[in-house]
């Protein structure tokens, strides 16, 4: 099932996806217009900890020109940095290169802590699409990611749906594709992560416990470009749906 958290005439509201529409948990159907959306997360589970994988596709570490890591390089990031499907994200004035990342995010379920690899996917409620901008312009090194490049309020859009594990028979199998004004611009699968989902659920409960509403980012594939501001910008995840960014001043 696809699970969306949205408001409508002030009130939060979840809904589901029913025939292209949204089915409000009032009874009411609209479509998606008639809505703003919100990251796809319950709000009795909220995120404490958003853990975010850099260089996690081999190609993409060649196009930065960067070695791919050994280990996971991970880097925390803020719940003030989640915005919704359709919203907008800003471009600061004077940058140089913002780019999007789409990417694989995967929603924690239950508590987990010392997971064994072939026990992981049942810690898992579900998947989302992230798309993590980035701007290079304040980027340190690979080692110590700059706070402003993946903490600014509204940076990180998220959704449009939460999509059941169940209905994702291998998260590991799905295409990735990023549009920039319709123009495709990246295009990959989420089989070319270095670390896969299993290894990352076991890699993170190994030293910390994950509890529900937990973000996992996972990374993204070769084909970033620098997004001007008024540029319209759909990551997409196969199964999971389009989420739909504006780049505003």
């Amino acid at each position: 099932m696809k699970h969306a958290r949205v408001m409508m005439d002030g009130l939060v509201h979840g809904a589901t996806e029913r025939d292209g529409q949204l089915l409000l948990d009032d009874g009411r159907l609209v479509t998606e217009h008639a809505v703003q959306w919100l990251p796809p997360l319950s709000a009795v589970e909220r995120p404490r900890t958003i853990l975010a994988l850099g260089l996690n596709y081999v190609d993409h570490a060649r196009e930065l020109e960067f070695k791919p890591p050994s280990e996971p390089l991970v880097f925390l990031k803020g719940e003030r940095a989640l915005n919704g499907h359709r919203q907008t994200t800003r471009r600061p004035a004077g940058v140089q290169f913002m780019h999007y990342e789409c990417e694989l995010a995967v929603v924690i379920g239950k508590t987990a802590r010392k997971v064994r690899r072939d026990d992981a996917y049942e810690f898992i409620a579900g998947y989302t699409v992230a798309n993590d901008y980035a701007i290079r312009d304040y980027l340190e090194n690979w080692y110590r990611p700059n706070l402003r490049v993946k903490n600014r309020d509204g940076a990180t859009p998220l959704g449009p749906w939460l999509v059941d594990r169940a209905d994702v028979p291998d998260p590991m199998a799905l295409a990735l594709r990023s549009t920039v004004n319709g123009q495709v611009t990246q295009s990959g699968s989420t089989s070319d992560m270095i670390f896969d989902v299993p290894f990352l659920v076991e890699y993170f409960s190994a030293f910390m416990t994950l509890s529900p509403g937990d973000l996992i980012l996972t990374g993204t594939p070769h084909g970033v470009v620098d997004c001007k501001v008024g540029d319209v910008v759909v990551t997409e995840i196969e199964g999971l749906g389009a989420l739909m960014n504006t780049i505003a001043a």
